[in-house]
C-alpha cells in the first residue's frame, strides 16, 4: 500500500465519522479511501448492560482491543470477558459477537481488513433503528 496520492489522517480525541445506534455508538477513524481499501479502524461503544450486533460471522478476521470497561465476546460457542487492555481476535468464519454486561460504558477499537466495512454502516444503522440494542439482563 503506497502513500502516493494519500494524505495523513490526524483526528482529535472523540473525532471520526459517527454512527449512533441507540445504546451502541461507532466512530470510524479510517476506512476506504484513507487506507487505500486496505483496512478499517473504528471505535465501538456500548452503554452498560447492552447487547451488541448479535452472533454473526464473515470471511475476514475481526480484531478488537478493549479501551474501557469489560466487553464480553462470543467466540464460537463460548463467551469470555475481556477487561480494559485485552486483545481479541475472531478468525474469519468464526461466529462471534460482543456485548457490555458490566455496570459502566465499555469500548473497543476494531480493526478489519479489507477497508470496506464503513460502506455497510448506513444499512447497519437502519437495522438498529428497527431492532435497537437490548438489555443483557446480566
Amino acid at each position: 500500500m503506497s502513500s502516493k496520492n494519500r494524505t495523513p489522517v490526524v483526528l482529535a480525541p472523540n473525532a471520526g465519522r459517527a454512527y449512533n445506534m441507540g445504546r451502541m455508538f461507532a466512530s470510524f477513524k479510517a476506512d476506504g479511501e484513507e487506507t487505500a481499501g486496505g483496512y478499517s479502524i473504528s471505535e465501538w461503544w456500548l452503554e452498560p448492560h447492552t447487547t451488541g450486533p448479535g452472533a454473526h460471522s464473515h470471511t475476514e478476521d475481526d480484531v478488537f482491543y478493549v479501551l474501557e470497561g469489560t466487553m464480553s465476546f462470543l467466540l464460537g460457542d463460548e463467551w469470555i470477558d475481556a477487561p480494559k487492555g485485552s486483545f481479541v481476535l475472531a478468525p474469519g468464519g468464526m461466529t462471534h459477537d460482543f456485548e457490555n454486561r458490566g455496570p459502566v460504558r465499555a469500548g473497543v477499537l476494531n480493526f478489519s481488513a479489507p477497508g470496506t466495512f464503513e460502506q455497510n454502516m448506513p444499512q447497519i444503522v437502519s437495522w438498529f433503528e428497527q431492532h435497537p440494542p437490548g438489555d443483557t439482563g446480566r
